[in-house]
């Protein structure tokens, strides 16, 4: 028997975390053997500019629900490669607008196929098992749930913090 599935739910982060560069990983050699220059996880701030609309840094951040300093560091990165440009905002000079340059709408327009297949070979996957196609409604509601009230809560009160204990 596998390491992960017999731990259940104590491994079940680094399940997913495993699963996730797992996709990552694919989708990269994707891009490699396709000559593009595009990192996968890159793919949540393209997305959200493709729009071709300026969103501040914090809009970036609360829409992609990361902190602050994770899209100022990606940002910082892809200004670097030329990919993206910020201006001071009109009306509050301390924001930040964050836009596509010409090099990264060009960027955009050769992921875009990949984008498309991607969603493609995703779609295909959960069709093979009927628990597959119940991973999305199911990351949701984990979601929510922690949304709601966050594990830490919930593993510290299944801890007795004071006497280390563990109430069942």
């Amino acid at each position: 028997m596998s390491f992960y599935p017999k731990l259940g739910y104590l491994i079940f982060g680094s399940r997913l975390r495993r699963l996730s560069e797992y996709f990552l990983a694919e989708v990269n050699k994707v891009y490699t053997h396709a000559g593009i220059s595009f990192d996968a996880s890159w793919f949540p701030l393209f997305f959200l500019l493709s729009e071709g609309k300026q969103l501040t840094l914090m809009d970036i951040a609360q829409e992609l629900e990361v902190s602050h300093s994770a899209v100022s560091q990606l940002i910082t990165n892809l200004k670097g490669k030329g990919l993206v440009t910020t201006t001071r905002c009109a009306e509050d000079g301390r924001r930040q607008l964050v836009e596509l340059t010409r090099k990264g709408t060009a960027l955009l327009d050769q992921v875009l196929p990949v984008w498309k297949a991607i969603g493609q070979a995703m779609e295909e996957l959960v069709q093979e098992d009927p628990q597959s196609k119940k991973i999305l409604e199911a990351i949701s509601a984990v979601e929510r749930s922690v949304a709601d009230d966050p594990l830490s809560a919930r593993i510290l009160r299944a801890v007795d913090i004071n006497t280390k204990t563990i109430s069942l």
